[in-house]
C-alpha cells in the first residue's frame, strides 16, 4: 500500500483526496496547507486522515511514498526539490514550476535519488483525447494542418502569473501529445488592463517547420465561459468542446481541395462539405485516470503518460511567450 500527501488543500485539493484514495494499493494520509479553515473541511470528511500545517512532518514520515503539489506555480520548485531530497516520488500541479531551469534541476535531482517527478496533464487522460489521438494516429483525419484552441471565462484573475501561463498549459499538453512534430519557434502578443502589469488576455502562435501552426486564445475577461479546440486535417476536422456534456466531438467530414498546381497559385478552391459523425467517447473521471497513473508508475517503475518531458516542453512554450508579449510578439526560436 503506497501512502501519499496532499500538500494544498485549495480548489483542486479536494478532487486530488477522492481520486487518490479511491486508488487501488493508494492511501492518502496526510493533508497539508497552512490554512486551518482548509484543514477543518478535510477533519470533517476524512477522519483516518492527518491534517497538518508543518510540511516537514510529512517529509520526515518515513511511511509517506509520494507528494502531490497543488499550491501556487512559485512555490513548486523549493517544495519539491525538499520532497525529493527526503525520497518521496513527485507530482506537481500544472505547470510544473516557473521556469525551465528548475524543471531541469529538479529532474537531475530526481535522477539521482532514484524518484519519480510527474506533472498533472489532467486532460490527456479524458476520454475526448484519447479519442482524437485514436483518430489522428488512424489517419482518419488525414494529414494534421492546424490546431486550434480557445479557453476563455471571467476571471480568476492570478496575483503571480498571466493568463497563458493559467490557462493555456492543458491545451499546450494537448498539443503536444497529439501532434508528435516538435515545434520551432512561438509569437505571442497580451495587454494587461490592471495596475500589476500580468496579462489577462493573450494570444500565442505555435510554429512548425513543416507549416503546421496552432494557436491558442486565452482570457480571463469574456463574459461567456468557452473551452473549444479545433483540428484541421486535409480529409476531415474535428472539433472539442469540453463544455459539452455528452457529444464533446464533432468530426466533419469537410474540407477544401485544390485540383492542380495551377489552381493553387491562382486560389481556385473546390470547398466540400459532407456528413458529421460523432464519435463514441469513454465517460471516465480523467483526474481518476492520472491518480493511477502516477501510482503506477511509481510501483512498476514504468513511464507515464504526463511525464517529466511533457511538463517541461509545455513550460519552454510559455517561456517562449512571455519572452515574445515582452518584445511585442516578437519570433522566439525554441531550443
Amino acid at each position: 500500500m503506497l501512502k501519499c500527501a496532499i500538500l494544498g488543500f485549495g480548489y483542486w485539493g479536494p478532487n486530488l483526496v477522492r481520486n487518490f484514495n479511491s486508488v487501488a494499493d493508494c492511501k492518502v494520509k496526510y493533508v497539508c496547507d497552512f490554512r486551518e479553515e482548509r484543514l477543518s473541511l478535510v477533519n470533517k470528511q476524512y477522519q483516518n486522515i492527518i491534517t497538518t500545517k508543518d510540511f516537514d512532518e510529512v517529509l520526515n514520515d518515513t511511511e509517506v511514498d509520494a507528494v502531490i503539489i497543488a499550491t501556487p506555480v512559485f512555490t513548486h520548485f523549493e517544495l519539491a526539490k525538499k520532497a525529493l531530497l527526503k525520497g518521496k516520488n513527485v507530482l506537481l500541479e500544472k505547470p510544473m514550476t516557473s521556469t525551465s531551469k528548475e524543471a531541469y534541476e529538479l529532474f537531475e535531482l530526481a535522477q539521482k535519488v532514484n524518484k519519480l517527478i510527474m506533472v498533472d496533464y489532467t486532460f490527456l487522460y479524458t476520454g475526448a483525447v484519447q479519442k482524437m489521438k485514436q483518430l489522428i494516429e488512424s489517419g482518419s483525419i488525414g494529414n494534421v494542418k492546424y490546431f486550434d484552441s480557445t479557453r476563455i471565462n471571467l476571471g480568476l484573475f492570478q496575483p503571480d502569473i498571466n493568463v497563458l501561463w493559467d490557462l493555456a498549459p492543458h491545451d499546450i499538453s494537448i498539443l503536444n501529445y497529439l501532434i508528435q512534430e516538435t515545434p520551432y519557434s512561438v509569437n505571442a502578443t497580451g495587454v494587461s488592463h490592471t495596475n500589476n502589469g500580468i496579462e489577462n488576455i493573450a494570444y500565442l502562435t505555435v510554429n512548425y517547420k513543416s507549416g503546421f501552426i496552432s494557436h491558442f486564445n486565452c482570457s480571463w475577461t469574456s463574459p461567456v465561459k468557452i473551452r473549444t479546440m479545433l483540428i484541421g486535417g486535409d480529409q476531415k476536422m474535428m472539433l472539442f468542446n469540453d463544455l459539452e456534456p455528452t457529444e464533446k466531438i464533432r468530426v466533419y467530414d469537410t474540407g477544401y481541395n485544390y485540383k492542380s498546381d495551377e489552381e493553387k497559385r491562382k486560389i481556385l478552391v473546390d470547398y466540400r462539405a459532407g456528413d458529421v459523425y460523432i464519435p463514441k467517447v469513454d465517460v471516465k473521471e480523467a483526474l481518476f485516470g492520472m491518480a493511477s497513473d502516477f501510482i503506477n508508475a511509481i510501483k512498476n517503475n514504468s513511464k507515464p503518460v504526463s511525464d517529466f518531458e511533457s511538463g517541461l516542453n509545455v513550460i519552454k512554450i510559455l517561456e517562449a511567450s512571455q519572452l515574445s508579449i515582452k518584445q511585442n510578439g516578437k519570433e522566439i526560436i525554441l531550443n
